[in-house]
């Protein structure tokens, strides 16, 4: 059954992440155009000051998981009732805290962005900044329902939700942009399809899973445990606020709503292609727990390091291989000529991003072990070094000084010195991942070089002659990485579905002749 959950999960993943980018992709240059430069840039920068109050989960949320997988390995019932109660009332207590440093940043936002938005602007700031605030601070309490359900592996009632909302979503809120509001009716559609969705999973607890939430037994030496497990997951949090909020916090001080907007659309863009990556290692903290306490060795660990890596690999390689080549005129045609920049701030965060993307069931390995404190203080000091580095460069060039930030904190950190700590602590066989990924990477390469220079000349400027490249170049792309990039066991994966759907097809056939 955990199986099933397992490889419907990461399917149903993919599935939400195929809806959400073609929705997206059909979405959101109409958003653009309804709500303008100007106010998107407002809506993009009041999300990233909001997403810092993120970081007052703690790391508590991954906590959830981790220990509700470990005692369910162990057959510790009593313990999970328990341990679900000393969450729920600290969730209860960071909600509150939240809410109060939500005010102060909202009392706050005059001296913060006064200097480049006008009286109009300051205005819808102050009103979205209210309401996510609030929607921030109801989300708090009521995420223990989603991290349980994660933790029982029930994977397809909680995908199941989400494609259910990535398709409700845009269909209010072109209907309220069609009908004349804009980012603050946004806002408040956002609002009320989130609180919908935690009462759902709360449901779910309740009446599928049995869940049960004791109070009067916490346990001070746990919460000892938990906090210190958790500090760290809270540092990674701490970072990727720095990574992915801070550039438009700063333009927004410095240069004003449409820089924001531009930057925010690449913002937009790195948060698809990670999506790619993460559907897949995202159901694996269950299983990876399961083994580390069951003690698999280190070599098995190794093995399901690299077979998961090279299979985001073949998805990764595609999508960046196309990007590079297409992306330039993607953006032009999809976002508008203004939004060109965000081509190159975006290229800026994926070659680097590739690779932690295609590692980051290291993450997940360190979570299960509990060994994430090296990560996260290494994290967090190379990105508060980012940040320094980034401030003048977002003075001098704008959104692609920010990005260029990034781009060196993620090389330095994320690729040189945890590739180091993988081989030489966790004992991952970083040598061979590479040699594995080195092997693939020639078709990708040499195809990329091809169509960039066979497309050099070729004016790109309709959305039918866009397709018609991606097109031929996903039918000379994948032929070539399928016989030269992929081994049979990847092969088999992916021509699985098909050969399943193929024979069913064929039987049901045979059975009406009869």
């Amino acid at each position: 059954m955990a199986a099933n959950q397992l490889k419907a999960g990461a399917f149903l993943s993919y599935i939400s992440i195929a809806l959400h980018n073609i929705i997206g992709l059909l979405y959101t240059p109409f958003m653009l155009r309804m709500l303008g430069q100007s106010e998107y840039g407002l809506y993009s920068l009041v999300e990233s000051v909001v997403a810092y109050l993120t970081i007052l989960d703690l790391g508590f949320g991954n906590a959830i998981i981790r220990y509700t997988a470990k005692f369910r390995a162990e057959g510790k019932v009593q313990e999970q009732w328990e341990m679900f109660g000393m969450f729920f009332i600290l969730y209860i207590v960071i909600g509150i805290v939240s809410f109060a440093a939500g005010l102060i940043l909202y009392f706050n936002i005059d001296s913060m962005f006064s200097n480049t938005m006008n009286e109009e602007e300051m205005y819808k700031i102050n009103v979205m900044m209210l309401l996510m605030v609030f929607n921030i601070a109801f989300t708090f309490p009521m995420s223990i329902w989603g991290a349980i359900i994660t933790a029982y592996e029930n994977f397809v009632f909680q995908k199941l939700v989400g494609i259910v909302r990535i398709i409700l979503n845009p269909v209010v809120m072109i209907v309220l942009l069609l009908i004349g509001y804009k980012a603050i009716a946004m806002v408040v559609a956002t609002t009320i399809f989130n609180v919908v969705t935690l009462l759902i999973n709360y449901w779910y607890c309740k009446n599928k899973l049995q869940i049960k939430v004791r109070f009067g037994h916490f346990k001070w030496g746990f919460f000892k445990e938990v906090s210190i497990y958790s500090f760290w997951m809270f540092l990674n949090s701490i970072m990727d606020r720095i990574y992915w909020s801070t550039g438009q916090f700063m333009l927004g001080i410095f240069k004003g709503a449409a820089v924001v907007a531009v930057y925010a659309v690449a913002i937009r863009l790195q948060g698809i292609y990670m999506g790619f990556s993460t559907a897949i290692s995202g159901v694996f903290l269950p299983k990876v727990t399961g083994m580390i306490a069951k003690g698999n060795s280190e070599k098995e660990v190794s093995d399901l390091f690299v077979r998961t890596g090279r299979i985001q690999y073949i998805v990764m390689a595609f999508v960046l291989t196309g990007f590079i080549i297409f992306g330039k005129q993607f953006i032009c045609i999809w976002a508008g000529n203004e939004y060109a920049e965000s081509y190159w701030i975006a290229l800026c965060f994926f070659i680097p991003l590739t690779v932690p993307l295609i590692q980051n069931l290291g993450i997940t390995i360190l979570q299960a072990r509990n060994q994430m404190r090296f990560r996260s203080t290494l994290y967090v000091i190379i990105a508060l070094a980012s940040l320094c580095i980034s401030i003048p460069l977002a003075k001098q060039y704008g959104g692609i000084g920010c990005a260029a930030g990034t781009s060196i904190a993620l090389i330095v950190g994320q690729i040189i010195i945890m590739n180091i700590y993988y081989q030489k602590v966790i004992h991952i066989e970083i040598g061979r991942f590479w040699k594995e990924i080195g092997k693939m990477s020639v078709s990708p390469i040499l195809l990329g070089l091809s169509f960039c220079l066979a497309i050099y000349n070729f004016k790109i400027d309709t959305v039918v002659k866009l397709t018609v490249g991606i097109v031929l170049f996903s039918m000379v792309y994948w032929p070539i990485f399928w016989r030269f990039g992929m081994n049979r066991y990847e092969r088999d994966l992916f021509a699985g579905p098909f050969h399943r759907l193929a024979y069913r097809f064929a039987s049901k056939n045979d059975r009406n002749q009869r």
